[in-house]
């Protein structure tokens, strides 16, 4: 809005942001399906401006009445095309969103400055929040979520597009006791037994490399290490096996 004054109407702009305000008040609005007056008011704007009222216009000249309707169509016109290149923009990061009952989502979470929602807060606050399960469809936009007893505080039915689809597989979740952090919380994982033997040829030299199976609590995992590094690192794989020939 102030560029469209500073650009029209010059250096008398600020004498003009009431017209800005009453366009912006008295224009039709699809998603409350009238005026944002009529709306709060419950009737239009009565003004000079409306030829469909009988009031202060008998009493305003012809030619002030002229100019500012023509100064309203002017601004009327630089607010339409303002929202159509913001509705662009929009348009091309939305993507139309549907769940079914059942569904695993996730919440945005945006809490207010210094208030604690969702049990971080700052930089280091969480942006999605789940995940958790759909147990209503409430009109073609609005979902109702089963939230757990520590988020009672929190409204239970969320717009879809504060939701966010939840791909994890649940076979594949790690209770938190289970898994094992080191200092520089790295992800500990043991060797569990030597499953293969190889040689790796290279042009000048051989590598014994070993087929090692490790204790993952996702899926089993196995892949080759160098049998020297596997020997310094955990010696007790290697007792009373029998060495490898070709090294």
């Amino acid at each position: 809005m102030f560029r469209l004054c500073v650009l029209d109407f010059g250096g008398n702009w600020d004498n003009h942001l009431p017209l800005i305000e009453f366009s912006y008040n008295n224009s039709y609005h699809s998603s409350i399906r009238c005026a944002p007056f009529e709306a709060i008011y419950g009737r239009k704007c009565g003004s000079p401006i409306c030829w469909t009222e009988v009031g202060d216009n008998r009493i305003i000249g012809p030619e002030l009445i002229q100019e500012t309707t023509d100064k309203i169509a002017q601004i009327q016109q630089r607010l339409q095309a303002t929202c159509s290149r913001q509705k662009s923009y929009a348009d091309k990061q939305r993507k139309p969103l549907e769940f079914q009952v059942g569904d695993r989502v996730m919440f945005k979470a945006s809490p207010l400055k210094g208030v604690v929602r969702f049990g971080a807060k700052g930089k280091l606050a969480p942006r999605y929040v789940g995940l958790f399960e759909i147990t209503q469809r409430i009109g073609p936009v609005a979902y109702r979520l089963r939230l757990p007893d520590e988020l009672s505080g929190v409204h239970y039915v969320f717009h879809v597009s504060n939701l966010k689809r939840c791909l994890a597989d649940e076979s594949l979740v790690i209770p938190l006791e289970e898994i094992q952090v080191d200092e520089q919380l790295h992800f500990i994982e043991e060797p569990v037994e030597i499953m293969d033997r190889e040689v790796k040829r290279l042009k000048r030299s051989r590598i014994p490399i070993v087929k090692v199976r490790w204790n993952s609590k996702r899926v089993p995992e196995f892949n080759w290490e160098r049998e020297d590094h596997m020997k310094t690192k955990y010696p007790h794989l290697f007792e009373g096996t029998v060495p490898n020939n070709d090294a």
